[in-house]
C-alpha cells in the first residue's frame, strides 16, 4: 500500500511539473555598432516581442565618436530585438526602426541568443 501511495504521489508530481509553463530564459544579445555620422547620433533597442526597450525609460544612448561600441542587453531567448538609430536633433535622419521603433527595417533586428552582431555602420 505504501509503495502504491509512494507512485500516486510522483505521478500526480510528474504531471503538474509537465503542465507548469517554464520560466522565459534570460539571455543576452550584444550589438556592435560605429557611427559614421559627422554628428551625435542617438541610438535605442526595441524588442519587437514585448514593450521593452534598451536602455529604456525615454532616454537613448549616444554616440559621438567613429569608434566601435558594444552594448550588451539581457533578453529572453529567442526574442527578436531592433536597433533604431537617429542624429541627435534629426530623428528625420534614421537607420534601422527609428525613433520609438517607428519604421520597417529589412535588416535591423537580430535574435537573442547569447551572441553578438557584426558591426552595424551608420553610414550618412
Amino acid at each position: 500500500m505504501r509503495v502504491l501511495t509512494m507512485l500516486l504521489a510522483a505521478v500526480v508530481m510528474i504531471t503538474g511539473l509537465a503542465t507548469t509553463p517554464a520560466p522565459a530564459s534570460a539571455e543576452t544579445l550584444t550589438f556592435n555598432v560605429r557611427s559614421n555620422h559627422q554628428y551625435r547620433v542617438q541610438l535605442e533597442f526595441y524588442s519587437q516581442w514585448r514593450d521593452a526597450a534598451w536602455p529604456g525609460n525615454g532616454q537613448a544612448y549616444v554616440i559621438a565618436d567613429y569608434e566601435v561600441h558594444a552594448y550588451t542587453l539581457n533578453c529572453q531567448s529567442g526574442e527578436q530585438i531592433c536597433y533604431g538609430a537617429w542624429v541627435d536633433g534629426d530623428a528625420s535622419t534614421y537607420w534601422g526602426v527609428g525613433l520609438n521603433d517607428q519604421y520597417g527595417c529589412s535588416n535591423c533586428c537580430y535574435t537573442c541568443n547569447g551572441g553578438a552582431t557584426p558591426v552595424i555602420n551608420l553610414n550618412p
